[in-house]
């Protein structure tokens, strides 16, 4: 086997067409790495946002369902009843207090003999 001058450039042609390729391609490779890394960040910011969002929803439908469980207790019937008792018990003893206070300011006011 003869190796002349001939093979030799073929073979220094082969050998710089393959590491050019293979440094074309380390490039293209970390521009594409480059390129996930920020899809990934983006993707985690937009998840972090939407946890967020997802906390407060939550966080909203917790309270507004322990408002409707006061207020459901406060409006049931037993609750009106209950209120409606202390109520007219309070009016009652409102008027009656009332005549009271005017049979004394009668009796204080009048005329002593």
């Amino acid at each position: 086997m003869e190796v002349d001058i001939k093979l030799i450039i073929t073979l220094a042609g082969m050998l710089i067409s393959v590491v050019s390729a293979a440094v074309i391609v380390k490039q293209k490779l970390a521009d594409v790495i480059e390129q996930l890394n920020d899809l990934k960040k983006d993707y985690e910011a937009r998840l972090r946002s939407l946890d967020h969002r997802t906390d407060k929803q939550e966080n909203a439908i917790l309270l507004n369902s322990q408002k409707n469980s006061v207020l459901s207790g406060i409006l049931s019937p037993s609750g009106l009843e209950k209120s409606h008792r202390e109520i007219e018990r309070i009016s009652i003893t409102c008027e009656s207090n009332t005549i009271r206070i005017a049979k004394l300011e009668s009796m204080h006011n009048g005329k002593h003999p």
